[in-house]
Parts: structure tokens; sequence; C-alpha cells
């Protein structure tokens, strides 16, 4: 009988243990998780005052000849009034501008 009473308490200590020690690190464990939720502010390129080097690096499908095109027009046709205005640059269609629309600003 004292086996048995023995054996029940060293259960229930070990137990205990696992649970507390399970406890401990469930904080530590969510705290990458909620820095990954955090919005990361993205720095948006300006149509109207971007170079063509800085097009080329910041924007997905742009190459040097279409960053000098889409410097050019805006140096013959003045500053973009909207995002969508750069589909009038040639080279540039709606799949290049969707995938960079989120990059875009003109202010």
């Amino acid at each position: 009988m004292l086996k048995v009473k023995l054996s029940s308490l060293l259960f229930a200590l070990l137990a205990t243990f696992s649970v507390a020690s399970i406890a401990a690190e469930t904080p530590a464990q969510q705290a990458p998780s909620a820095a990954v939720t955090e919005a990361t502010p993205i720095n948006k390129v300006n149509l109207n005052t971007a170079d063509a080097a800085t097009l080329q690096r910041e924007l997905t499908g742009i190459g040097e000849v279409k960053a000098q095109a889409i410097v050019a027009y805006r140096d013959e046709h003045g500053d973009f009034a909207s995002v969508d205005e750069l589909l009038e640059v040639k080279g540039i269609g709606e799949a290049t501008l969707e995938k960079n629309r989120d990059k875009l600003g003109i202010n």
C-alpha cells in the first residue's frame, strides 16, 4: 500500500513539473509570432521624383529600359497624376502595374 501511495505522489510531482515547464516556455514561444504580425511600413517609390536607378532597383519587373522610359515619359508629360497613369508608358502593362501598385506613390 505504501508503494502505491509513493508512486502516486511521485507521478503527481513529476506531472506538476512537466506542466510548469511547458507553461513557462509558452510566452517565449509566442513572442516571435507577435513580432511577425506587426506591420512593417513600406517605403513607397515616388513616380514623380525617383530616378531610373531607383525605379529599377525597387520595382519588380522594371529593368533599365523601362525605368528610363518612365523617367522620359515624366520629363515629356509632366508629373504623374495617378499611379494608373503608369500604363501610358510604353512597355508597362497591367501585370507590371499590379505587381508594383503597393510600392508606388505620386506624392
